[in-house]
């Protein structure tokens, strides 16, 4: 495990932690809601992702960024309803599912909606990364299919002990997460946005700034 709670600590890490992106390694990482896996978004390293967590195949993984300029990186677009919504609500526990990226991010990212869901971070370390490396990660939760997040670092450490051990996956302690409710979902492809997942945010106030939601 590395040390990740302060900003010395955080520092420190990153040229580990790039470095093992880069080379296609997983991470397990701090985010505003929960501990997180992620890796570069390149195909090989989601399919190694997806191998880590047993994920089911056709349900993607979100990605993180830690700026606009990021979304027009790997081609996705904010429509409308996004726009608003990434104004309000970015940097923060607001996931929006965009159209666009095809032939700069894996079909495996793809939703069946035919979007990319990303969210703008507001996790100090975790954007710190994304700012290091240059380009957005991906995100799924901490934990094996339908068992509860982990929310501690050792906890992690012990369950994938083996992707620790053989060196793909990497391990950033920020202590234990409070426990808060995930991040609000919505799927902006379509004509109207159409919430997916409550969470942090309510649909009162999400429904202030684009009364069109569909809940």
């Amino acid at each position: 495990m590395i040390p990740f709670r302060t900003p010395d600590e955080v520092a420190a890490a990153l040229p580990m932690v790039v470095t093992h992106l880069a080379r296609r390694g997983l991470i397990a990482y701090p985010t505003e809601t929960v501990y997180g896996f992620g890796s570069v978004t390149a195909a090989a390293a989601v399919d190694r992702l997806s191998a880590l967590k047993g994920r089911a195949p056709g349900k993607p993984f979100l990605v993180l960024v830690a700026n606009r300029r990021m979304l027009e990186g790997v081609g996705l677009r904010l429509t409308d309803a996004a726009e608003r919504f990434a104004a309000a609500f970015w940097p923060g526990p607001l996931t929006l599912v965009l159209p666009g990226g095809e032939g700069r991010l894996p079909d495996a990212l793809r939703g069946p909606e035919g979007g990319v869901a990303v969210r703008w971070t507001s996790h100090y370390g975790a954007a710190q990364i994304i700012q290091t490396l240059g380009s957005p990660i991906t995100s799924t939760s901490a934990n094996r299919p339908g068992q509860p997040s982990l929310m501690e670092a050792p906890a992690i450490e012990q369950t994938f002990g083996a992707a620790v051990a053989d060196g793909t996956l990497l391990v950033l302690d920020a202590g234990a997460l409070p426990h808060s409710p995930p991040s609000t979902l919505i799927d902006c492809t379509g004509n109207a946005p159409r919430l997916l997942r409550d969470g942090a945010i309510s649909r009162q106030r999400l429904a202030s700034i684009v009364p069109s939601l569909v809940t």
